[in-house]
């Protein structure tokens, strides 16, 4: 086969007169470009390294303070205040240099020296200007003289054109809450959901641990916050992620969806063609680190150390925990079309493969008839049910052999891609239907057709539709989102297709196809996969989906309001769960703490005693208009300022969390972390963040909306919240429970949700209103 031909560099056979040895031109080349990619992206790695150590400062400066101090010394001025003389006398050059080499070098030194002091100096003032965080409670668009400026200050010390990683080592630690604070921020959280008798009974346990054994564990985690670069994200990566032994599929891993309403082309090669070639554009600005931070307030950078493992990632099972294994680089990605697995190169001729040639590849393996092995089609299935079977399963039958060659060949991908053999996407004709089913195939699909140990599994159905199924332990949704809203637009409004659907230019011909991969399944593995997929099935049947467009109105009304629009969301969240079970519950929703170093997400408890005031006279009748919405304004200004400290690290939840395992390192048992810890989020919410606004002008392409993402509920007998806000007028619900329970129904807390919204705009009646 030609393939197998260009895969040798050369051959060789013995004869009479000594060896011929048969060169191979073509795969002498691509081992030669193959190399030349690899020392290039090391250089400029290294170089990226340097410019990464120096900022905010840049190596040029160096240059610039260097001939500042020699010129200096010419012109018989000394700025070092005699230090270049000292520096001189100790230079062990054993009369080897002239007295004008020993000045210069002196000299040198001495600037270097200077160099670095400045650079240190300028790191930490940034350092020490961004661990201020009292911008986040002023009142928006009215910044005092004193935070103007800190802001100018901000920006002067924050140099220019970042790279991805260049403000790592200038954001400040997580702090570590004052103990006193987190238990009585806890004790007013839970407050609304305690009958008196609990309250007191909570009051008297959390008292208890605040005198007598949190100082303890207090002294241990400030401890670790002085030691380590962050005190919570490795726990939280272990213990909340990587330990857990039930599935990833469905309570894990989260999915975000395609376009709403388009599907730029109908061809499932093209669409794969180009959006696969856009997440490699992606991962090749990352490499280069070209992805700048993302900066609040256009000014104060968020922390990037999640991006780092988003491609050549996998999760790797083990029997107690779980492992990240992460690659610097990977040069093909593993392919999964009706059962059968195949490997696709990413380069050829030292360059890599444009949309039109990846849309190739992809139609060679849609264009395959051959059956899956043996075993082979459900494989998958191994990653979608309990961990510690896998675990076994994998040392068992996949350590040896081509089982253990195939199975690298996916793990070590760039990412995972399933070529659907399914239709999904809205449907106007039966939209509730269809973008329910879309959400459950993103979520779980058929349990083997994904493979949910990838950072990333891409999934491109036979309409041209896609969608992404991420793990979660190396990152949060917003890393993602980031990804995919680059995806998204580099496909349509950068690469495009032709009038026929397929992606633009020629391809070459002579690349080799896509390679089938090659299992030997035995029996005794084939019965545990299927045990694997009966756990996943029975779990992926037990969820109860909705997804649907909310468009009666969106934030720009609600900012008409003089509202936070979250905080407007989260209100009607809370009168929708009233309405919906007659009760209040602890309430989940995820901030992210990333202006610290390392910094992941904290719970902002939504259910404060102020909306829970605000729901009880939403259900009085009696209650007058004007009483109703005061008590709406002094809610979502409560839920804005819980926000707010759980971004600036005083939270309640990782804090207790961090006290919780460092008992457990300790072996003591605390009576009162242990019901902390224990409690369900019966509701559990996320906003999915809209970041790159500036790729899709919604007010040009009003059709082009995003239709974010979802998880999985986090409690049996609860509901999993996910929304974004598009544009002005539309915000996206996915909303997950189980069948299995008799407590709740995703489509009637649909319905509420809606009806909570329409029921807290007509507080403000703005039809009364003139516009602003």
């Amino acid at each position: 086969m030609a393939e197998a031909h260009q895969a040798v560099a050369f051959q060789f056979t013995v004869t009479p007169d000594g060896i011929d040895l048969h060169l191979s031109h073509e795969a002498l080349k691509q081992v030669y470009l193959s190399g030349l990619r690899s020392w290039k992206k090391r250089i400029r790695r290294y170089r990226n390294g340097i410019l990464t150590g120096v900022y905010p400062a840049s190596p040029s400066s160096w240059l610039f303070v260097v001939v500042a101090v020699i010129a200096t010394m010419y012109a018989r001025v000394d700025p070092s205040l005699g230090m270049i003389e000292k520096i001189r006398d100790h230079l062990p050059t054993n009369g080897y240099l002239s007295n004008q080499s020993e000045s210069i070098l002196s000299g040198l030194l001495f600037s270097t020296g200077l160099w670095v002091a400045l650079v240190f100096t300028m790191r930490q003032t940034l350092k020490l200007l961004l661990s201020y965080h009292g911008w986040m409670f002023i009142e928006h668009g009215k910044p005092p003289p004193s935070v103007k400026i800190w802001m100018l200050l901000v920006k002067i010390f924050s140099g220019r054109k970042p790279l991805t990683y260049s403000f790592q080592t200038s954001l400040p630690r997580l702090p570590v809450p004052i103990l006193k604070d987190t238990m009585r921020r806890y004790l007013e959280s839970v407050q609304p959901l305690l009958d008196s008798e609990q309250f007191k009974r909570m009051q008297a346990l959390a008292r208890d641990f605040e005198l007598n054994m949190g100082p303890r564990l207090q002294w241990y985690l400030k401890l670790k916050s002085w030691w380590a670069t962050n005190y919570v994200s490795d726990w939280w990566e272990e213990y909340v992620y990587l330990r857990g032994r039930g599935p990833i599929m469905v309570n894990s891993n989260y999915y975000a969806m395609d376009y709403l309403y388009i599907i730029p082309t109908w061809k499932q090669a093209a669409r794969a063609g180009n959006t696969i070639h856009a997440m490699l554009l992606y991962r090749r600005k990352l490499d280069r680190e070209e992805i700048g931070p993302l900066m609040g307030q256009s000014a104060i950078p968020m922390c990037s150390y999640q991006y780092e493992r988003m491609f050549n990632s996998n999760r790797i099972p083990g029997i107690e925990t779980d492992t990240l294994q992460h690659l610097k680089d990977s040069k093909h990605i593993a392919v999964f079309h009706k059962g059968r697995y195949f490997k696709v190169w990413l380069y050829h001729s030292g360059r890599l493969l444009k949309p039109c040639e990846i849309q190739l590849q992809m139609q060679k393996i849609l264009d395959d008839t051959s059956l899956p092995q043996p075993g082979e089609e459900k494989l998958a299935a191994l990653t979608a049910g309990d961990r510690v079977p896998w675990a076994k399963a994998r040392h068992s039958f996949f350590s040896q052999g081509r089982n253990k060659m195939a199975l690298e060949i996916i793990e070590k991908a760039a990412f995972f891609v399933t070529l659907d053999d399914t239709e999904q996407g809205f449907r106007k004709e039966d939209p509730v239907v269809s973008l329910d089913d879309y959400a459950k195939s993103l979520l779980h699909g058929k349990c083997y057709d994904r493979w949910f140990d990838k950072s990333l599994s891409f999934i491109v159905f036979k309409n041209g539709k896609i969608g992404l199924n991420a793990e979660h332990s190396w990152a949060d949704a917003p890393i993602i989102g980031h990804l995919w809203e680059s995806t998204l637009a580099t496909d349509q409004f950068q690469l495009g297709y032709t009038e026929e659907g397929n992606c633009k230019g020629e391809p070459n011909s002579r690349i080799p196809p896509p390679q089938r991969l090659q299992w030997d399944i035995n029996e005794p593995c084939q019965e545990v996969i299927m045990k694997s997929l009966s756990v996943a099935q029975q779990l992926a049947d037990d969820v109860d989906f909705h997804s649907f467009p909310f468009d009666n109105f969106g934030k720009g009304l609600i900012k008409r309001c003089r509202i936070s629009p979250d905080a407007f969301v989260q209100m009607a969240l809370q009168l929708a769960h009233y309405r919906d079970k007659g009760t209040f519950c602890l309430t989940y929703e995820a901030s992210m703490t990333r202006l610290f170093r390392e910094g992941r997400t904290e719970t902002v408890r939504s259910c404060s005693s102020q909306a829970t005031k605000f729901v009880l006279a939403m259900m009085d009748p009696t209650q007058m208009c004007e009483q109703k919405l005061k008590l709406f304004k002094l809610a979502a200004e409560k839920h804005q300022s819980l926000y707010r400290h759980a971004m600036t690290g005083a939270g309640i939840d990782r804090h207790l969390f961090c006290l919780y395992v460092v008992s457990k390192y300790l072996g003591v048992e605390s009576p009162f972390l242990k019901e902390v810890l224990s409690e369900p989020w019966k509701l559990s919410t996320s906003q999915t963040p809209h970041q790159l606004l500036e790729l899709v002008d919604l007010n040009k392409f009003p059709e082009y909306v995003s239709s974010g993402g979802g998880f999985g509920p986090v409690a049996d007998d609860g509901y999993g919240v996910s929304y974004i806000m598009v544009g002005e007028t539309l915000i996206n619900m996915h909303i997950s429970s189980k069948y299995s329970s008799s407590e709740t129904d995703s489509h009637r807390f649909g319905k509420h949700f809606q009806q909570a919204m329409l029921d807290i705009l007509a507080l403000f009646n703005l039809d009364k209103k003139p516009g602003k």
